[in-house]
Formats: structure tokens, sequence, C-alpha cells
């Protein structure tokens, strides 16, 4: 648990309260004590929420997961997860009904030689990454008690 981000959880916390990152972290931790080889596992962005240093874990339990004989396919947007990458599949050029293509398929070092690629030119260091248009607005200034915070998380 400690090597997916997940050491400050306790035996006492239920399984309704995990986030959706958390719950596939444990399935994770508990994959990787398992011992199979030759299973695919698939994980979407599992790097969300954590910090670096349990980043850092992370990516290299992943790594261990390949090395034991497993094919790891992650969907992420962390930059770190990206360089450390075997083989990345840049899907794009926007996002939803303005993607759906596959820009390049090859190493990191190649894709940042993409120029067609933002993921090619934010890793070669051309172009910072763009800020979304459709972002989520911000809770405004008025709302920001914890109490409205919750009121907008909560799941109803």
């Amino acid at each position: 648990m400690i090597n997916v981000g997940l050491d400050y959880l306790n035996l006492s916390r239920s399984a309704e309260t995990l986030s959706g990152g958390e719950a596939q972290r444990i399935r994770l931790a508990s994959q990787i004590g398992s011992g199979l080889t030759g299973v695919m596992y698939v994980l979407d962005e599992p790097s969300i929420g954590l910090h670096q240093r349990d980043n850092d874990r992370l990516l290299a339990t992943l790594k261990r997961l390949r090395d034991l004989g497993n094919s790891v396919i992650v969907v992420e947007h962390d930059e770190d997860a990206i360089r450390e990458a075997d083989f990345v599949v840049d899907m794009g050029p926007g996002a939803g009904e303005h993607g759906g293509n596959v820009l390049i398929a090859d190493t990191p070092e190649n894709v940042a030689k993409c120029e067609k690629s933002v993921t090619g030119q934010y890793l070669g260091g051309k172009n910072p990454l763009p800020c979304r248009l459709n972002a989520r607005p911000s809770i405004p200034a008025e709302c920001s008690s914890s109490k409205a915070r919750a009121a907008t998380t909560s799941k109803t």
C-alpha cells in the first residue's frame, strides 16, 4: 500500500468512502503480491492526487509489474509517467470531439520531437501546456466556507 501512495489509509475506512483512484491503487497493490505474470493491467490516471514522492513510488511499482512479465497500459497526463513510459500513444489533436486520432505512437523521446502533438511540444520544451478552454469553474469566493465546498462535492 505504501508503494502505491496509500499509506495514510487505515482498516476502519469503509470501501464506499474511497475515491476511484484510491480503489484502483488498492487493486493494484493486491496484484503486486499475487505473483501473476502475463496479465494486462489497464489503469486510468493512477497518479491523480498523489504527492510527487508517492508518484515516484507508483511509477516504480508499475515498472515492477512490467518487469514481472505483465503488460501495463496507463491512460495518464502526468509528465513523469509519460517520460518513464516504454511507449506512448498520443491521441489528439484536441480533446473529446476535437480528437480521437493517433498523432504519434512511439517512445517518449520521439514523441518529444513530434511537432503536431501538443504532448510532444510540451515534452520537447517548445510549448507550455495550454489552459483548458472549458475548465470547470472554481468555487466563487462567497462560497468558500467548508460547508459550501462540501455541498458542491457531495454525492446525492
